[in-house]
């Protein structure tokens, strides 16, 4: 098993920036990929942003140039830098570990993070 546990959210006006942290322990294979996705009240929950164990990163479209996602492999640690929020960033935050236990590939999910953006 694996657990997740955020860190990081709150309040932060329209321009400012948050860093969002993930801590994993448990069983954590070398091979994963961890990411952050975010679900708006009524919406589904959506992909931010991910990276692999070898530093490979992919970006929703609408947190290009203001996200960076980083990994610390030694720590089990995944953050989230995020610049010039804005409204419509609100949302509660979930960390994600991804491993292949064979056959199958197995997902892992924090509890969750509420970021809001609000004058």
């Amino acid at each position: 098993q694996v657990q997740l546990v955020e860190s990081g959210g709150g309040l932060v006006q329209p321009g400012g920036s948050l860093r969002l942290s993930c801590a994993a322990s448990g069983s954590i294979f070398t091979i994963n990929t961890m990411g952050w996705y975010r679900q708006a009240p009524g919406k589904q929950r959506k992909l931010v942003a991910t990276i692999t164990s070898i530093l490979f990163t992919n970006y929703a479209d609408s947190v290009k140039g203001r996200f960076t996602i980083s990994r610390d492999n030694a720590k089990n640690m995944v953050y989230l830098q995020m610049n010039s929020l804005k409204p419509e960033d609100t949302a509660v935050y979930y960390c994600n570990l991804r491993q292949l236990t064979a056959p199958v590939w197995s997902d892992y999910w924090g509890q969750g993070t509420q970021v809001t953006v609000s004058s």
